[in-house]
This record gives C-alpha cells, sequence and structure tokens, in this order.
C-alpha cells in the first residue's frame, strides 16, 4: 500500500520509497498518530479501523504519544483509564514528557 502524499511528509528523515506498509505498519501508525495531522489520522482510522488503532495503543502503552494525545484516544476508543493512568505515572515516561516543560 502507497502512503498518501500528505502522510509521506511525515517520513522527512527517512527514505520514504523504502516505507512499505506491510514491513513498517508499526511505525508508520506511531508516526501518524504522534505527529501527523486531523486529516493523516483520519486517513489512519479509514485504513485500520478504530478496534486495530486501540489495540496499537494498549499494546504499546500509549508510547510516543503526548498526554494530551493519550487523553484524547482514551476517551474517543474507551481506553481503560486505570491503564492510561499507570503508562503515565510510569518515571521512565515522565522523563520523557517532562522534557519540554519550563
Amino acid at each position: 500500500m502507497d502512503l498518501p502524499i500528505p502522510v509521506r511528509r511525515l517520513f522527512w528523515d527517512t527514505d520514504i520509497r523504502a516505507v512499505r506498509w506491510d514491513r513498517h505498519r508499526e511505525a508508520i501508525i506511531g508516526r501518524v498518530l504522534a505527529s501527523g495531522t486531523w486529516a493523516d489520522v483520519t486517513w489512519l482510522r479509514r485504513t485500520i479501523g478504530d478496534p486495530a488503532l486501540r489495540e496499537w495503543i494498549l499494546q504499546n502503552e500509549g508510547r510516543g504519544l503526548t498526554p494530551q494525545q493519550l487523553r484524547f484516544w482514551q476517551l474517543l476508543l474507551d481506553l481503560p483509564r486505570r491503564e492510561v493512568d499507570r503508562w503515565l505515572r510510569s518515571p521512565s515516561r515522565q522523563v520523557w514528557d517532562r522534557r519540554t516543560a519550563p
């Protein structure tokens, strides 16, 4: 599957000709969720569906997503609040999340 042209721009640091859905699905999902526009996210949701998106977030424990993004998906995809709270309290995650805090 070819990525839509707007989604390709998210892979500015990669040879886009080498990016393939069947080989890089996990990375594509993560990049779109973390850095994509709403149009990019809409494409992703149409492509894999919300159940698969929910499963990806659960399997990856929200890694790569900001706390705000994670809370958004928690509401939209009915992610378990206790799990999301646990992910956000993780010491290793807090170091990452606070990297830009004043």
